[in-house]
């Protein structure tokens, strides 16, 4: 069995995009093209509409102004995306369960369900926790599992809010390393990170936000070696963008 999607949603295209609340532009003519590849990793400043862009892509956000489409369309339901927030909610039943309940809610037929929950379990290193209830488990075993029940609808592209925000160094790395053989399984990866570490250890491209507009998009090693506007190299070098 493989966890594979056709990449149907992608190219994901953000065209002068903004999203207004009240008299606020979270994000204020934001424009981005997404495609397959290795990790989109979208960096900035708390407050510089990461997460509002995630919902945006996810299709979980309508824009204020401007369009979003996926594929080349406008409406497309988000069935081959799936989206795990900074601090997912565990349902109270055992990690098993909780991806139990995310085939059922996905449809995955019933028969490929114990093949399907013993790879995504064994991917996210918690198969010996199965039985474990998920409010039982740490934080990291947690965006772990959070992460297993989002690719059992099988997506083409998963986004990540913040997903190692709150974990300590070895969680980090035990949530890093799924995400890389996430993306060598060809699922496409947008996520959002406040580390810079992390987003040079994870990152094919870097997407720059600040105060809602995108800054700048680079290829990772581009990015990193020759930032090309003064805000990049600003919060490349540890300095506030205010």
């Amino acid at each position: 069995m493989t966890m594979r999607a056709p990449a149907t949603d992608l190219p994901i295209v953000l065209d002068n995009v903004t999203v207004r609340a009240g008299a606020l532009d979270i994000l204020d003519r934001a424009s981005l093209l997404v495609g397959d590849g290795q990790p989109t990793v979208l960096i900035g400043p708390n407050g510089s509409g990461k997460t509002t862009l995630l919902r945006v892509a996810m299709g979980l956000l309508s824009p204020t102004l401007g369009r979003v489409t996926w594929g080349g369309r406008e409406l497309s339901p988000p069935v081959r995306r799936a989206i795990v927030f900074q601090r997912p909610v565990m349902l109270r039943r055992s990690g098993a369960d909780n991806i139990r309940y995310a085939m059922r809610v996905a449809k995955i037929p019933r028969a490929e369900w114990d093949a399907r929950l013993h790879e995504l379990l064994s991917l996210v290193g918690l198969a010996e926790m199965a039985d474990r209830p998920a409010r039982r488990m740490s934080g990291g075993e947690q965006q772990r599992l959070a992460l297993a029940r989002a690719l059992a609808r099988d997506p083409a592209v998963l986004f990540l809010d913040e997903p190692t925000a709150s974990l300590d160094p070895a969680a980090t790395k035990a949530l890093e390393d799924v995400v890389r053989a996430v993306a060598a399984r060809g699922i496409k990866v947008v996520m959002s990170t406040h580390d810079l570490g992390e987003a040079r250890r994870l990152a094919g491209e870097i997407v720059l936000l600040h105060r809602g507009r995108v800054i700048e998009t680079a290829p990772a090693a581009a990015f990193f070696a020759s930032p090309r506007t003064e805000e990049a190299r600003k919060f490349t070098a540890g300095e506030l963008l205010i």
